[in-house]
């Protein structure tokens, strides 16, 4: 196939497009800056210059490919708003080339969200109340009737690895500051978590099989203890760890006080048993362990 993949240099898009390379797919990774389309090129995809707030370029895009793969998003969390509404004029513009066609447009979306006080499966369908980026997920896998074959992958919070520039690099850099690791109350709240070259894989796998209108998690752990994690964290840096109280985890965490102190345990052996997708990475801890999170950081 040749695949329309946006954000193919980031963190998830560049691993999905190595992965998308080697089974034999050309790829097609839109661009929007010299830097990105260097990444792309030096991946060995194709490359097209472009934005995801350009809704005719994303359409012009989408008719020259066979699928599309759409994993950019602005995690700017100050904009959540202007983020969600671009990613929702995106996949309309997919949707409206991809209609009746059959052709596949797998998005990205989260696990969030998803349930309280239970483990999340990918048959959990949240209320669209929470974040905006629910309703567009529920949009994208509305295409299904439409003649679309459309796939939501639900990727965990944490998806790690050497380069990682996400949660886990902030609440290193968090300890880092403070001087002490720290988890939220009693640190038995979990959080799941998933290689990258795991992620990518999987991209891939639910790109050429998915089903219209179905949802895949990249979820290789189920849930890590949040306190497990703190205490790793502690021990690469050399610091003390402790424990923040609830009502104080916005101060010591700042925005990612709420993200931590989540409790998301979610499954992933019904994408197992329907894709054949086997994690091969090493765990988060694991991969903790390793060194890399822990590198001094430039000056």
């Amino acid at each position: 196939m040749r695949v329309f993949v946006t954000g193919a240099s980031g963190w998830i898009g560049s691993a999905a497009t190595t992965e998308l390379l080697a089974r034999g797919h050309e790829v097609v990774g839109l661009a929007r800056s010299d830097a990105a389309a260097a990444r792309i090129a030096e991946l060995g995809a194709e490359v097209r210059r472009g934005s995801i707030d350009d809704p005719a370029g994303l359409r012009d895009g989408a008719a020259a490919a066979d699928a599309v793969v759409h994993l950019a998003y602005n995690h700017d969390f100050s904009r959540m708003a202007d983020a969600a509404r671009t990613d929702s004029q995106a996949i309309e513009a997919f949707g409206e080339v991809l209609a009746g066609t059959d052709r596949p447009l797998l998005i990205a979306s989260g696990v969030a969200g998803l349930a309280s006080g239970t483990v999340a499966t990918e048959d959990d369908r949240p209320a669209h109340d929470g974040h905006p980026r629910l309703v567009n997920a529920a949009a994208a896998l509305a295409l299904a009737e439409r003649g679309v074959r459309s796939c939501v992958v639900r990727f965990a919070p944490t998806v790690h690895g050497a380069g990682d520039y996400g949660f886990v690099p902030v609440l290193v850099a968090t300890a880092r500051a403070k001087g002490v690791s720290a988890y939220v109350g009693d640190g038995t709240n979990v959080w799941p978590a998933v290689h990258r070259s795991d992620a990518g894989r999987l991209v891939a796998l639910a790109t050429e099989s998915a089903p219209a209108g179905s949802i895949v998690h990249a979820v290789a752990e189920q849930g890590i203890a949040t306190r497990a994690i703190a205490e790793t964290i502690g021990r690469g840096l050399g610091v003390p760890v402790t424990s923040v109280p609830a009502e104080e985890a916005g101060a010591h965490f700042d925005w990612m006080g709420q993200f931590f102190a989540a409790d998301l345990a979610t499954s992933s052996e019904l994408t197992r048993a329907r894709f054949g997708w086997r994690p091969t990475g090493p765990g988060l801890l694991a991969d903790l362990e390793q060194g890399h999170y822990f590198a001094a950081p430039p000056s």
